[in-house]
């Protein structure tokens, strides 16, 4: 199983030139992706690795690159991330960035979408799902500092 996970607002937007807008402000939305990923391998873009100073705990961490260069202890490069997913009987949570979603969104059996009901802003955005996904679930809205959110889930069509 192929899962996507990410949080995304109003706009679709994922992030901007210096990371999540909204970091450090939902500490429920983060403690929901641990809740998910923990125990299970996660595949992020090289960009999503930079962010990282150390490897997501309780996680085997794959990174699709293909840069040379030696990734940091606890990483583990992935050459070619849509053969591996191809090939990989395991399930998979891919966590971004932006790249990394657009260039495997067919390839996904559900996507995990917290939606934030604001625009932050974004510069980067996750890929256009809603015609090839439907959505199974969705909780209650929550509120976390001013912020106002939905935890989703949305099944390959």
């Amino acid at each position: 199983m192929i899962r996507f996970i990410a949080a995304i607002d109003s706009k679709q937007g994922v992030a901007n030139n210096h990371g999540l807008p909204w970091q450090g402000k939902l500490p429920t939305e983060v403690a929901y992706f641990r809740s998910k990923t923990t125990n299970s391998t996660v595949l992020m873009g090289y960009n999503t690795y930079t962010e990282f100073t150390h490897p997501l705990s309780l996680r085997r961490n794959l990174v699709a690159t293909h840069k040379t260069e030696q990734l940091r202890a606890g990483f583990e490069k992935i050459q070619d991330a849509r053969k591996f997913l191809t090939n990989n009987k395991e399930d998979i949570w891919v966590i971004g960035g932006p790249k990394l979603f657009s260039q495997l969104l067919d390839m996904a059996d559900e996507l995990y979408i917290t939606q934030l009901d604001q625009s932050f802003n974004s510069t980067k955005f996750f890929p256009e799902f809603k015609h090839n996904f439907q959505k199974v679930s969705e909780s209650p809205a929550h509120f976390e500092n001013g912020i106002s959110f939905r935890y989703q889930i949305w099944k390959a069509k």
